[in-house]
């Protein structure tokens, strides 16, 4: 009997998974590539090509008005489509579509005073995520994702896996911060230890590591750095688990510490890596393109 085709979104998914995407990465695929395809009258992306993709990237350009960064995440998501998914040479298609006004931003950057003003505004486990992402000059989602084994406490090193630039790295561990990063990894084994008497004790795991090593999602070294208070549901496979603290968390309580603080920027959590990278400039640091 022959299996019945896999439908293109969960094609889709699984190749996102396999890939070890992000959750939002995913849902921001997802997205477009459905508004992609009902652009066009539910047509099945195998039987399109460069110009349709252009007209409905002019579309979101011209009618949608859309920012520059939606409309490259619309055209990411159509790529790996075709590229990853469908396995279709685009080498040759050159698309040209009107593209969305583009405004050069300045980043702007907090004092040295000026962060540690913000700082004192935070409490508790988000303090210390900041005092990380400023300590060793880290994207928020890469402070989020620290697991317990990616702190080597003995070399006094920080482990950053599949960072945005897909390259693996290295960085110091501030010792202003060892003794509460210490005090956060007892934390976490006394959570795991009762998630795991209350029947849980599982975290998320890349699709291909989860199917290589089964038993390590139970482990205390791969729990997040950073856990929610809370155990919740799964969204990709249902389980009840514990995962890493919220973005949107997180992000929220930056914006009140800085107001906080009387600190009258657009503080985000992106700013904290500009302002590392900053001082390190001005304490005469070459850096080397690393921070962007």
């Amino acid at each position: 009997m022959q299996k019945p085709k896999r439908k293109l979104l969960d094609m889709v998914r699984d190749k996102i998974r396999l890939k070890h995407y992000s959750l939002s990465t995913e849902r921001t695929y997802i997205h477009w590539i459905k508004h992609y395809i009902f652009f066009h009258n539910k047509k099945h992306p195998i039987e399109m090509g460069k110009e349709e993709i252009e007209q409905f990237l002019t579309f979101l350009a011209v009618q949608k008005k859309v920012s520059p960064t939606t409309q490259n995440q619309a055209f990411a998501a159509i790529l790996f489509l075709y590229k990853e998914v469908l396995g279709v040479d685009m080498s040759t298609w050159n698309i040209q579509a009107l593209r969305a006004q583009e405004r050069k931003h300045i980043p702007q950057v907090l004092t040295k005073d000026e962060v540690q003003k913000v700082i004192a505004e935070l409490t508790g486990i988000y303090q210390l995520i900041v005092q990380v992402m400023y300590g060793c000059g880290l994207r928020m989602q890469e402070a989020l994702n620290l697991r317990i084994k990616d702190v080597d406490f003995g070399f006094d090193k920080v482990y950053i896996w599949d960072s945005k630039s897909l390259k693996d790295r290295t960085v110091p561990l501030p010792q202003v911060l060892k003794q509460r990063l210490k005090a956060q990894v007892e934390y976490v084994e006394q959570l795991h230890a009762k998630d795991v008497s209350d029947g849980f004790g599982s975290v998320y795991l890349p699709y291909s590591l989860e199917r290589k090593y089964p038993n390590a999602k139970f482990e205390t070294k791969w729990q997040f750095l950073f856990p929610m208070r809370n155990v919740a549901k799964d969204p990709r496979s249902g389980v009840i688990r514990r995962h890493h603290i919220h973005e949107k968390t997180l992000g929220r309580n930056i914006k009140q510490a800085a107001i906080k603080a009387s600190v009258h920027k657009r503080v985000t959590s992106h700013i904290f890596r500009h302002s590392y990278a900053t001082h390190l400039l001005q304490n005469g640091i070459d850096l080397g393109g690393e921070v962007r």
